[in-house]
């Protein structure tokens, strides 16, 4: 019995925190964790691909959950089924409609640090009354929250 008890206790341990950190009620919001990851039409891989995403890091929210499946919704809304493991609970957000400004603090005066075409994806932290400090490669500033896809409109992310 003490043999059996070691062996769930080491295998706990090997399981990646991503996989860990994707046993949520949803919806809930996730990134893409892998260079390659296939989008099916159903929860199981007798079900076909219907997408192919080669886009590490993209934001998806996390929809409903069966099993080791779970349903997302991408940027463009489209809805599938992915594997949890390849899914991480790393923040991140996407520029959404025109160029928008990243601010050196998260006010609509502040100063403008760079600038991000629709489409550019970053890690997302300190997310507080409408704004998130938004970081592309070390590049970072604040950013409105309705500017990106990735954060609910008052969710709060340390």
């Amino acid at each position: 019995m003490r043999f059996l008890t070691a062996i769930v206790a080491l295998l706990s341990l090997t399981i990646p925190q991503s996989l860990a950190a994707q046993d949520r009620d949803p919806p809930y919001w996730a990134s893409v964790a892998a260079g390659q990851a296939r989008m099916r039409t159903g929860p199981g891989r007798n079900f076909p691909i219907s997408w192919l995403y080669q886009r590490e890091g993209l934001p998806v929210r996390v929809i409903e959950i069966y099993q080791n499946w779970r349903k997302v919704e991408d940027p463009e809304g489209v809805q599938g089924w992915m594997l949890v493991n390849l899914l991480s609970s790393e923040r991140t957000a996407m520029i959404v409609g025109d160029v928008r400004p990243l601010r050196e603090a998260p006010q609509a005066g502040a100063g403008i640090r760079y600038r991000a075409e629709p489409g550019v994806v970053g890690r997302i932290s300190h997310c507080r009354n409408g704004w998130c400090e938004f970081d592309v490669h070390g590049r970072s500033g604040f950013v409105e929250v309705g500017h990106i896809y990735g954060v609910g409109a008052d969710e709060q992310v340390d």
